[in-house]
């Protein structure tokens, strides 16, 4: 147990806190098609927005993997400026986990300004911002952790309700970013956009931290404290959305342990985590220590599923990676960058130190810079032969 307070606060990234009450919601406007993926239901305006910025926290219709609508939330940011000759230019920002629980939206969050890195820029570059908060956190519902088609799928009806903001002027055109979680999900946003959203056109592709290969991402975190909390949120997630019985990983027990963790804390970076938060995580870093998820039957199938397979991602991409990430670890998406290199090229930024909350901070001027290339049609460097092995 020595140094389990230190671990958790400092290499997590993930820190627990307690969930805050749920937020009312109110009903949208009637459409002919009111549950069309990427329909409005609401925007309501931000009234204190940083200079230069205007706001809306939204409510919208997305689909799931087996194409049931479901309502998500989120935040649309765009400049605060007379309207532009042309639609603007899209940014989707998917945003590292912040809990499995409906409390945990950071669109009603407060510092959901400083929280997404470089929003600032963006929006001083001229770019709308649509961020979604994912299925089931800020509505109803369980929320898939992970899930690669559903989490990517919300992800682009965000860009098609900003589109439905008259004083955002969003355009067809975007580009997605994301960050751990929302690595991910842009990733898979990649394979789905062309798809799913004809009539939009994803110009890149931008992943800090992404976890590709699921079940070597879930067992190689290197931290044993990191491992043990996100098990808890994906056991947890996974048998509210899929039905899998989280008695197949825990004794009765510690799956009440786990259960309790991902229902009662969201994440939010620099906050103290409680006493009964960090023993929960002890416990289930104990149940899961010879636990290989891969070998569970039904939960490794689920993993491989929701991995990013390399082959199908379409367009321009950019993968950024701290060298000693605790989190995602980097052997694993080194390994991924290099199948993605055996069919098309690809951008690769290495990041020193291993602060997985801040990849997408460390790496956002170069980000950026690729994204106003990518968007501008300028030519692609491939940076394949620059990963390690």
């Amino acid at each position: 147990m020595r140094h389990i307070v230190p671990l958790v606060l400092a290499a997590l990234a993930i820190l627990a806190c307690p969930i805050a009450a749920q937020a009312q919601r109110g009903g949208g406007p009637g459409t002919s098609d009111p549950q069309a993926a990427g329909q409005l239901i609401a925007a309501d305006p931000v009234t204190e927005t940083p200079p230069g910025m205007q706001a809306w926290r939204i409510r919208y219709w997305t689909r799931t993997e087996d194409n049931r609508p479901v309502e998500s939330t989120g935040m649309v940011v765009a400049p605060r400026e007379a309207g532009p000759v042309r639609p603007r230019n899209v940014i989707a920002w998917a945003h590292g986990t912040s809990g499995v629980a409906q409390a945990c939206a950071l669109s009603t969050r407060a510092d959901f300004f400083t929280v997404a890195p470089a929003l600032g820029d963006m929006i001083r570059a001229g770019y709308v911002v649509a961020a979604s908060d994912y299925p089931g956190l800020g509505t109803p519902g369980p929320t898939a952790l992970l899930a690669g088609q559903e989490t990517a799928r919300a992800v682009i009806d965000a860009v098609r309700a900003a589109r439905a903001i008259p004083g955002a002027y969003a355009g067809s055109r975007f580009a997605v970013w994301g960050e751990s979680q929302g690595g991910h999900a842009a990733l898979w946003t990649a394979a789905e956009a062309g798809s799913y959203a004809r009539e939009l056109t994803l110009v890149a592709t931008a992943a800090a931290a992404p976890p590709t290969d699921l079940p070597r991402n879930l067992a190689e975190a290197s931290d044993p404290n990191v491992r043990a909390l996100l098990m808890a949120f994906v056991s947890y997630s996974w048998s509210e959305r899929y039905g899998v019985p989280m008695g197949s990983l825990f004794n009765p027990i510690n799956r009440g342990v786990a259960s309790r963790l991902a229902r009662n804390n969201c994440v939010e970076l620099d906050a103290t985590p409680r006493l009964g938060t960090m023993l929960g995580v002890l416990a289930i870093k104990e149940a899961i220590r010879d636990t290989d998820i891969a070998t569970v039957p039904v939960w490794g199938d689920l993993a491989r599923r929701h991995s990013v397979n390399p082959r199908a991602l379409h367009g321009p991409v950019l993968i950024a990676q701290s060298v000693a990430d605790p989190v995602v670890a980097p052997q694993v998406t080194r390994d991924f960058a290099h199948r993605v290199c055996r069919t098309r090229g690809l951008r690769w930024i290495e990041l020193p130190g291993g602060d997985h909350a801040r990849s997408a901070a460390d790496s956002a001027t170069e980000t950026l810079a690729w994204l106003a290339d990518r968007f501008a049609g300028r030519r692609l460097v491939n940076d394949c032969r620059r990963i390690p092995s």
